[in-house]
């Protein structure tokens, strides 16, 4: 496949495994005492495990999976809303399909689909907004859910439904933040980390310099990333050089896509329709400061919660996670999925107890898809 086959090569793989390999050596680096390089995001763990990176790098080097994951760390209470918005009469409830099969306290979208909710994935929030053009008499609800990633296209469409006066679309807005909640786990004095691979998607619409708190105030090194294996492997020989060489700074290996300054259109959009929320829940991590973001009282005719008084409007409501799920301890890399006494057992893609394993980018997932029945093993 061309412009993707360069960056699969089995010999330049090879080169810089070698290269890896040495490097670890260097700096002393062992299965008992190896180097934790969290990959900050979900699309990352899942090219690991897809190419066994895993396996081909040196013991000395251990992959920590860290809350890159929007679908994942979302708290099942938010799940819980969305269904409580589709089952308001004439409401159609829009959603990107990761969502549909999240298990909230009692059922999911897909349940709730089933029991008779008029809720419909889309691939973009512009199609909720034609939805809504489309039934004019209907109330059409978009599930704003995201990283920056995705967070210009939900502003982009709200901007065009103001432009149009379009009344009857509105978005229930969970979009987050990456930044806060590395600062959250660098200040665990539990966790213990030695570097990341930061996410080249994320770092498409905001560029590099948000994560200067990283290498400045904590002393790690970041690489951000693409997601081809030689993308991977190369950033990893480049964690692992800065802390041969005692240095830690933000590096740039994703440049053929990421720009040093993000992109300013997505900036710029973002600026206009959201401001931070003063804290904000996660999965695993409990409530963070400003990681969330919530819809400008400008734009307040096209905000759900403040249209239907849910969600934080209506004042956070807190849902324990389920008996025997470990989704919060695996978000955080506290541990891994096979830790999990649930994992390929109570849990599986087919009946999921947690998002980790319906996800595309979930941990979970990505063990059971690329280990099978053989990731069940070491829990047993």
């Amino acid at each position: 496949m061309k412009y993707a086959e360069e960056f699969r090569d089995p010999k330049a793989a090879r080169a810089l495994l070698a290269r890896i390999a040495a490097v670890t050596d260097e700096i002393g680096a062992t299965a008992e005492n190896p180097v934790h390089i969290m990959e900050i995001c979900g699309g990352h763990t899942h090219a690991i495990f897809r190419y066994g990176l895993d396996k081909l790098t040196p013991p000395g080097v251990e992959f920590i999976h860290g809350p890159g994951c929007p679908v994942c760390v979302l708290p099942m209470a938010r799940v819980d809303e969305c269904i409580q918005l589709a089952e308001r009469p004439g409401v159609i409830f829009t959603t990107f399909g990761d969502a549909m099969r999240v298990p909230g306290t009692s059922r999911s979208l897909m349940q709730a689909k089933a029991d008779g909710c008029d809720i419909r994935m889309v691939y973009s929030p512009l199609d909720a907004l034609e939805l809504a053009r489309r039934n004019p008499d209907r109330e059409v609800v978009f599930f704003g859910l995201g990283f920056e990633t995705t967070t210009p296209s939900t502003a982009l469409s709200i901007q065009q439904a103001a432009r149009e006066g379009l009344g009857n679309f509105s978005v229930f807005c969970n979009h987050i933040l990456v930044p806060p909640p590395i600062k959250a786990l660098l200040d665990d004095p539990h966790m213990i980390l030695d570097g990341f691979v930061g996410p080249g998607h994320v770092s498409m619409v905001i560029g590099i310099h948000p994560y200067d708190f990283i290498a400045r105030d904590y002393g790690k090194p970041i690489v951000v990333a693409g997601f081809e294996p030689l993308d991977l492997l190369q950033s990893v020989l480049m964690v692992l050089e800065q802390i041969r060489d005692g240095r830690a700074a933000v590096e740039n290996q994703y440049a053929r896509v990421v720009p040093e300054h993000g992109n300013p259109v997505s900036i710029a959009a973002m600026a206009d329709v959201y401001e931070p929320r003063p804290s904000f829940e996660w999965r695993g991590l409990g409530e963070i400061d400003a990681s969330g973001l919530r819809i400008r009282a400008r734009y307040s005719a096209w905000d759900a919660e403040a249209k239907f008084g849910i969600g934080y409007a209506a004042g956070a409501r807190v849902v324990p996670e389920q008996e025997g799920c470990a989704c919060g301890q695996v978000m955080t890399g506290r541990i891994k999925p096979t830790a999990c006494p649930m994992f390929g057992t109570g849990c599986t893609p087919e009946m999921p107890l947690g998002a980790l394993m319906v996800s595309s980018e979930g941990a979970c997932a990505a063990y059971y898809q690329y280990g099978g029945a053989r990731a069940v093993e070491p829990a047993e």
